[in-house]
């Protein structure tokens, strides 16, 4: 019997493009999302409807928060293999709309586990975040480091994730692995993202706001990870679960290890986008101080990932900008 794979999620930026990863490989993917309006549900019906033309692919509409409904998914299908990505994003968000991360990140992930765990998988891979690092000042961030001091909700849930996924594959041995994403970035992202909006903006003749007062000195950094790196990163995981371990759960780094500049990012997304349009462009900015639950400097070590697989990102910033923007300006037909 063919493996089935289940990722949740699937309509988001990151499920998106595992689940096309993984179609175009003939394997069999069963994509849940419940499909909120956190942004523009048009992108993401227009990603679903990339999927669909697979015919190896099934979606369903559903909340992970709705037990009895996923588990009827679990019941009906042999699911071998889950990717938990559906989850509540957005660090600010978290301030004002605390309730929707508990009933995603929490409760929804709670539900994956004991599913996991009712309904045997190969391997249990999710996301977790590179803000459960908090305010470290040691850099590169490394798996090892003391991270109980998060500064955002959306810090705290992805933490909790992890003690969640650690007691449950203590217990019941479900291999599982935490995967902590480091700013991810390109096509068909999500427009909540700086390098998204500050595109938006520009065309709407809008302000930019360019936190930490945009001192190049004392920059904020951002280890900005392209998507096709992640999802290969997470392909080489996903086939390698652990097995010789106990618990079977380990939580990875998944980052670029070269960290930018917030205004050098700026400024090559500028030098892109004027590209793309074939004309000079230069966004309209506003400084203003760093924001609560931001942090200020995120810096990925990778050499777990890389001893366990082989993982090294191979995307530059300047190239994985460039495709963005020339995708941004032919879907938004801005020439």
């Amino acid at each position: 019997m063919s493996d089935i794979y289940l990722v949740t999620g699937a309509a988001g930026f990151i499920g998106y493009n595992l689940s096309k990863r993984l179609l175009k490989e003939n394997k069999i993917v069963i994509g849940v999302d419940n499909l909120n309006d956190y942004y523009d549900v048009g992108l993401k019906l227009t990603r679903l409807s990339l999927l669909e033309k697979y015919d190896n692919f099934t979606f369903k509409k559903i909340d992970i928060s709705d037990k009895s409904t996923l588990e009827n998914l679990f019941k009906n299908h042999k699911i071998t293999y889950v990717i938990n990505l559906a989850a509540q994003a957005g660090v600010r968000y978290s301030i004002d709309n605390p309730d929707v991360y508990i009933q995603s990140n929490l409760i929804g992930f709670y539900n994956i586990l004991e599913l996991c765990r009712h309904y045997p998988v190969k391997h249990l891979v999710y996301a977790s975040s590179s803000s459960v690092y908090g305010s470290n000042q040691k850099v590169p961030f490394e798996e090892t480091d003391f991270v109980d001091h998060p500064v955002s909700l959306y810090a705290a849930t992805k933490k909790s994730n992890e003690l969640m996924a650690h007691t449950y594959s203590h217990l019941y041995k479900i291999p599982s692995t935490g995967l902590r994403f480091f700013t991810v970035y390109g096509p068909m992202g999500r427009p909540d993202m700086a390098y998204y909006s500050f595109t938006d903006k520009y065309f709407k003749d809008e302000v930019i706001k360019v936190f930490n007062n945009g001192d190049f000195e004392n920059d904020m950094y951002r280890d900005f990870t392209y998507v096709d790196d992640i999802i290969e990163g997470i392909i080489q995981v996903l086939n390698t679960p652990p097995t010789d371990i106990n618990p079977m759960h380990r939580v990875l780094n998944i980052g670029n290890n070269n960290p930018e500049k917030l205004m050098y990012f700026i400024n090559t997304l500028e030098e892109c986008l004027s590209n793309s349009l074939g004309k000079k462009v230069e966004f309209k900015k506003e400084f203003e101080p760093i924001k609560p639950g931001d942090v200020h400097k995120t810096y990925a070590s990778t050499e777990a990932l890389e001893r366990l697989v082989g993982f090294k990102p191979k995307t530059s910033i300047k190239d994985g900008l460039q495709r963005f923007t020339d995708w941004y300006v032919s879907y938004y037909k801005k020439v």
